[in-house]
C-alpha cells in the first residue's frame, strides 16, 4: 500500500480558483461594502468616507420600504407557486405514458427565450385595448381591465408572468430528481401497504426529492428576489411605485441618479437579504429532509 504524500501540491491545484473567487467574488464584494461608507458618485474623481449615513437613508426612504415590501410580496407569491406547480407538473408527467417530450419541450420553452422578448410578448397580450386576453374577456361578457396601469393588478400580473418565466427550470430539476428514485422503493412500499398515489407520495416520492427539493427551494428564491426585466420592461416600477423592487430601485439609483454610494448601500443590503434567506430556507428543507427519511 503506497503510503499518503503530503505537501503542497493539493494547495497549488487549489490557488486557480482560489484567485477566481477573490477576483470575482471577493474583491467585488469587498469594494461594494466599501463603496457604500462613502458619498462617491458614478464618474466623480474623488469621494468622502460618511459612516453609516446612506443606511440611514435607505431605512429612511420611504420608496425603499415601498421596493422592500413589493419585493417580499412578488417573492411569496412566485416562489411558493412556482414550487408547487412545477413539482405537480413534473409528477404528471412523469406517471403519464404518451407525449412526454412534447410536454416537457412545451412547458421548457420559455427558459430558452430571453426575458425581456417574453415581456413584450406580455406587454401586447395585457394591452388595454388591442390585447388578446381583453378580447377573450370581452366574447365573454367581461370587462378587462388596464393590468399594468392599475396598482392593483399590476404586481399579481407581474407575479404571474414570472411562475411562468421559472416554471419550466423547476420542472426539469424535479424531473430528474424523480428519475433518480429507484422503482423498487416503489415495489416495497406496495408490499408494505402503500397503494394511494398520496401516500406513495408522502411516504416514498417526498423524502426521496429531498437534495432536489432544497436546491430547487433556493433556486426560485432567490431568481424571485432578483426580478428586474420584465418590471423594467412592462412597468418601470408604475403605476405609483405599485411594482417597484429592490432591483430596479438599485438600477434608478446607480444608474439614473448616479448616486453610486446609495445604491452600494442598497446592494449590501440586498446580499444580506438573499443570503439570510438562503440559508433559513436550506436549514428549514434540510430539517423537513431529514425528519422524513
Amino acid at each position: 500500500m503506497r503510503p499518503a504524500r503530503s505537501g503542497l501540491a493539493p494547495y497549488l491545484f487549489a490557488v486557480p480558483a482560489g484567485l477566481g473567487l477573490v477576483v470575482l467574488v471577493a474583491g467585488p464584494v469587498a469594494g461594494v461594502v466599501l463603496m457604500s461608507f462613502t458619498n462617491w458618485q458614478l464618474g466623480a474623481r474623488e469621494a468622502q468616507l460618511v459612516g453609516v449615513a446612506n443606511y440611514l437613508d435607505l431605512f429612511a426612504d420611504p420608496l425603499f420600504r415601498r421596493s422592500l415590501a413589493n419585493t417580499l410580496i412578488y417573492v411569496l407569491l412566485v416562489a411558493p407557486a412556482t414550487f408547487a406547480l412545477a413539482l405537480a407538473v413534473a409528477l404528471a408527467i412523469e406517471s403519464g405514458r404518451r407525449f412526454k417530450a412534447w410536454y416537457r419541450t412545451l412547458i421548457f420553452l420559455p427558459v430558452t427565450a430571453t426575458v425581456v422578448a417574453m415581456a413584450v410578448v406580455w406587454d401586447f397580450i395585457l394591452h388595454p385595448t388591442v390585447g388578446p386576453l381583453n378580447a377573450g374577456l370581452a366574447l365573454m361578457g367581461l370587462e378587462g381591465r388596464n393590468w399594468l396601469r392599475d396598482p392593483a393588478t399590476a404586481l399579481p400580473v407581474l407575479a404571474v408572468i414570472g411562475i411562468w418565466l421559472k416554471l419550466g427550470y423547476l420542472m426539469v430539476l424535479f424531473l430528474a430528481g424523480l428519475a433518480k428514485i429507484p422503482r423498487t422503493y416503489y415495489e416495497a412500499a406496495a408490499m408494505d401497504g402503500v397503494r394511494s398515489a398520496w401516500d406513495r407520495f408522502r411516504y416514498v416520492t417526498w423524502p426521496l426529492l429531498g437534495p432536489t427539493s432544497l436546491f430547487a427551494a433556493v433556486i426560485v428564491t432567490v431568481q424571485s428576489f432578483e426580478t428586474f426585466e420584465t418590471v423594467a420592461v412592462l412597468t418601470e416600477g408604475g403605476p405609483n411605485h405599485a411594482t417597484e423592487v429592490l432591483l430596479h430601485t438599485l438600477y434608478v439609483e446607480g444608474f439614473r441618479f448616479f448616486r453610486t454610494g446609495y445604491a452600494a448601500a442598497l446592494t449590501v443590503v440586498f446580499l444580506v437579504i438573499i443570503l439570510s434567506l438562503t440559508a433559513a430556507n436550506m436549514a428549514s428543507l434540510r430539517g423537513r429532509a431529514t425528519a422524513h427519511a
